[in-house]
C-alpha cells in the first residue's frame, strides 16, 4: 500500500492542466480550459478542465473527475496504477506502508528490471542509427519492408549487433546488478565466466506496458539462420507475464476505446504496418493463443474484437479452439480471412489502408457463425462427425450466460439451426441441458453466493439509475448548503467566527436528510474540528467515488461571469465582488425555509392523527413556533415563494 503521505505529496504535485493536456488540445476560456471530449465524440468542445477547482467535466456526455480518475478512465489503469504513473512523472520517490521482506524483493526486483529494459532501449535505437552495421542492415532491411522513419521511432525499433558481447560489457560498465541481469532475458552467462548478448544480430521490438514503460523484448532475426529460431522473447519474470501482454495496447488503446473494436493480428510487424496505415485500433497477441487475462485486457476498452487471420485454416482451426472464454468474458468476436496468403503487413501494403478497412468491414464474420461453417465443411455428410458438430456448438453457446446476452443467445440458436438443419427447440434444450449439468458440477454455496451478488449489484444499478432522475424535494436546498460550506467554510464570517462555525450552529437544529450530502457534511465538521482545513480539494480525491461525483456536481459549471463586465460598466464590481455572506446567509434561510415548510406537513399530519386534547394542544404549539420561525426568516428574505 502506497503510505497516505506519499498520496498527498503526489495530490499536491498535481498539474490537472499539465496533465489532461497530453491527450487533448486546451484552449483557455476565461479562468477554465475548454476542449473536445476524449470521451465521446464532439464537433463543438464541451470538455471542461479548472485549473484552481482541480477538476474536469464534459457537460456533453457528462464525464467528470480529478487528474488521477482521468488517468484511470482514459489509460484504463487502478487506483495505485495511476498514483505510481503520476509519481514517476513528477519524480516522487513512492513510500510504501509495511511490507513483508518478500513483498519488497519483488518490487525493488521489478523497478529494478524496469531501467535495466529502458538502459537496453537506448542502446539498441542507438544501434540502429548510429552504428554503421545498424544503419547498413537493420535499418535498410526495416525500411525495404516499407517502414517510416517516424513509425520506427514511434515504436522504439533498435537493433543489437552481431557483436559477441556488446550490451552485456554495456551493462557491466554501468553497473547493473548481475544477479537480475538473466531475468531480462537480454544477456546471458556462458560457463559461469562470460557474459554475451542473447539477441545478437537481430532487430529489437520493445513491448511496453500499458503505462508506457518498457517490460520486455521481441528480438527478430534478419534473413534466415540455421537453428536458430525467427523470434527470441523476454523470459518471464516480475514485470513480463506473457498471457497478460498485447502488443502494441499502449499505442492502441485510446483509439481502440473511440472506435469501440479492437482488431487483434498475430505479429509485430502486422501491428506496426497497420498503425502506420492509419489503422491504429490494433493489438497482436504475439503468436499465442489468446488468455482470459488479454480478454479482459481488450474489454476494458472495447467488447468488440475482430480478429484477423492469414488464410492458413489449419491455424486458424487451432485458435479457434480457444475462443469460447472470449465467450465466457461477453466480448463480440469476428473473425477475418486475409486471402492469397496474404498477412496484415503484406496486405495493408499491397491494397492501401482505405481497401484494407473496406476488406475488414465486408468480410468478417461472427466467430461462433464461422466455427460452425468450418467444421460443417469437415464433416461433410458424415453422420457422427456431424452430431460431434451439434454437441461442440452446442456447448459453445451454452457459455453466453449473461441476462444481458439473453437475445443475442436465441438468435445464435436460430442461426445455427438453420445451417445445422436441425429443430431449433431441440438445439435450445440441449444448451440447457448442458447448462444445467454444468451448474450441478458447481460448488452450490458458491454458485449461491454469485447469484445473490448479482442481485444485489443490479439492484444497486437500479437505485443509482432511480436517484439520477428522481431527487427528493430538499436535495437541491441541501447540496446548495454543501456547496457553501466548501467554497466559503474556511473565510471569515465576523471578527471572531468562520463561515463554516456560523453555519454548524445555525443549522444545529436542522436535518439533512440525504444520506451522501449528510455524510459528506459530517465528514467536514469532523475534520473542521480536529483542527484540519478541509475544502473542495479535500473531498475532491475522496475514495469514495459516489462522494467525488457530487463535489464534482457542485463545483463545476458550463459558464463563468467575463471580468469584461467590470471593464464595460466601472465601480459596480459585477465579476470581482465578494458575495460570500450574502450567498451564505440565502442559503441557509432557503434551506430552513424548505425543512420548516416539510415539519408543517409533518406537523398537520400529526395532528389529524392525534386522538387527545393534550396532543392536539402541543402540535398546534409546535405549528405556531414553526409559523414564527417562518416569519422571521421570510421577513429577512423579502418576499419567498416556495413551490
Amino acid at each position: 500500500m502506497i503510505t497516505p503521505q506519499t498520496i498527498e505529496q503526489i495530490k499536491n504535485h498535481i498539474d490537472i492542466i499539465d496533465i489532461i493536456g497530453d491527450y487533448v488540445k486546451l484552449k483557455k476560456r476565461g479562468s477554465n480550459y475548454l476542449g473536445l471530449c476524449p470521451f465521446h465524440n464532439e464537433k463543438t468542445p464541451s470538455f471542461t478542465v479548472s485549473a484552481s477547482k482541480e477538476l474536469y467535466k464534459c457537460f456533453g456526455c457528462g464525464k467528470s473527475g480529478n487528474a488521477i480518475t482521468f488517468l484511470m478512465e482514459h489509460d484504463k489503469l487502478s487506483y495505485v496504477e495511476a498514483l505510481k504513473w503520476l509519481a514517476a512523472r513528477y519524480q516522487i520517490t513512492i513510500e510504501e506502508t509495511a511490507t513483508t521482506p518478500e513483498q519488497k524483493i519483488v518490487a525493488q526486483t521489478a523497478d529494478s528490471l524496469y531501467i535495466i529494459n529502458k538502459f537496453a532501449v537506448d542502446f539498441f535505437e542507438n544501434n540502429l542509427w548510429q552504428h554503421d552495421e545498424g544503419k547498413q542492415i537493420a535499418l535498410t532491411y526495416l525500411q525495404e519492408r516499407g517502414f517510416r522513419e517516424d513509425t520506427i521511432k514511434k515504436f522504439g525499433l533498435g537493433y543489437n549487433t552481431n557483436e559477441k558481447d556488446a550490451l552485456a560489457n554495456a551493462l557491466i560498465t554501468q553497473q547493473f546488478n548481475k544477479e537480475l541481469l538473466p531475468k531480462t532475458g537480454l544477456v546471458v552467462l556462458k560457463n559461469n565466466t562470460t557474459w554475451v548478448d542473447n539477441y545478437r544480430g537481430r532487430i529489437i521490438f520493445p513491448i511496453h506496458q500499458i503505462t508506457g514503460k518498457i517490460i520486455g523484448f521481441g528480438a527478430r532475426i534478419i534473413g534466415n539462420a540455421a537453428n536458430a529460431p525467427k523470434y527470441i522473447n523476454t523470459p518471464e519474470n516480475e514485470i513480463y507475464v506473457k498471457s497478460k501482454i498485447l502488443y502494441g495496447l499502449y499505442f492502441a488503446k485510446t483509439v481502440i476505446s473511440k472506435e469501440n473494436e479492437c482488431l487483434l493480428v498475430e505479429g509485430y510487424t502486422d501491428v506496426i504496418s497497420l498503425h502506420q496505415a492509419g489503422i491504429e485500433n490494433v493489438v497482436a497477441s504475439g503468436g499465442t493463443s489468446l488468455t482470459t487475462e488479454q480478454l479482459r485486457l481488450i474489454k476494458k476498452y472495447t467488447p468488440n474484437l475482430t480478429i484477423i487471420y492469414d488464410g492458413d485454416m489449419a491455424g486458424v482451426k487451432a485458435a479457434l479452439r480457444g475462443l469460447d472464454m472470449a465467450i465466457e468474458e461477453g466480448l463480440n468476436v469476428k473473425l477475418v480471412l486475409i486471402p492469397d496468403n496474404e498477412d496484415p503487413d503484406s496486405y495493408v501494403n499491397k491494397t492501401g489502408a482505405t481497401a484494407f478497412k473496406q476488406f475488414i468491414a465486408e468480410h468478417k464474420k461472427d466467430f461462433i457463425i464461422f466455427q460452425l461453417e468450418a467444421m460443417l465443411k469437415d464433416a461433410g455428410n458424415d453422420i457422427n462427425l456431424k452430431n460431434n458438430v451439434v454437441n461442440t456448438i452446442a456447448e459453445t453457446l451454452s457459455k453466453i450466460t449473461r441476462a444481458e446476452d439473453f437475445t443475442k443467445l436465441h438468435e445464435y440458436i436460430k442461426q445455427c439451426a438453420t445451417l445445422l438443419k436441425i429443430d431449433e427447440a431441440g438445439l435450445t434444450n440441449l444448451v440447457n441441458k448442458i447448462r444445467q449439468d454444468k451448474l450441478q458440477k458447481d460448488n452450490k454455496k458458491a454458485a449461491l453466493a454469485d447469484a445473490l451478488e448479482d442481485i444485489n449489484t443490479t439492484a444497486q444499478q437500479q437505485d443509482f439509475a432511480t436517484d439520477n432522475f428522481i431527487l427528493p424535494d430538499d436535495d437541491a436546498y441541501e447540496k446548495n448548503i454543501l456547496r457553501v460550506l466548501l467554497e466559503y467554510g474556511l473565510n471569515p464570517w465576523n471578527e471572531t467566527q468562520s463561515i463554516a462555525s456560523y453555519i454548524f450552529e445555525a443549522l444545529s437544529n436542522y436535518s439533512i436528510d440525504n444520506t451522501l450530502y449528510h455524510q459528506i457534511y459530517q465528514q467536514y465538521q469532523t475534520l473542521y474540528h480536529t483542527g484540519k482545513q478541509p475544502d473542495t480539494k479535500t473531498f475532491l480525491y475522496h475514495t469514495d467515488e459516489a462522494i467525488r461525483n457530487v463535489i464534482i456536481n457542485l463545483s463545476a459549471k458550463p459558464y463563468e461571469l467575463s471580468a469584461r463586465w467590470d471593464e464595460k460598466i466601472q465601480g459596480l464590481n459585477i465579476a470581482t465582488r465578494d458575495v460570500s455572506l450574502l450567498d451564505v446567509a440565502l442559503s441557509i434561510n432557503y434551506f430552513k425555509l424548505r425543512k420548516i415548510k416539510k415539519m408543517f406537513q409533518e406537523n398537520q399530519q400529526d395532528l389529524e392523527a392525534a386522538t387527545t386534547i393534550e396532543e392536539q394542544l402541543k402540535l398546534i404549539e409546535v405549528h405556531k413556533y414553526l409559523k414564527e420561525e417562518e416569519i422571521a426568516i421570510t421577513k429577512s428574505l423579502g418576499t419567498v415563494i416556495l413551490k
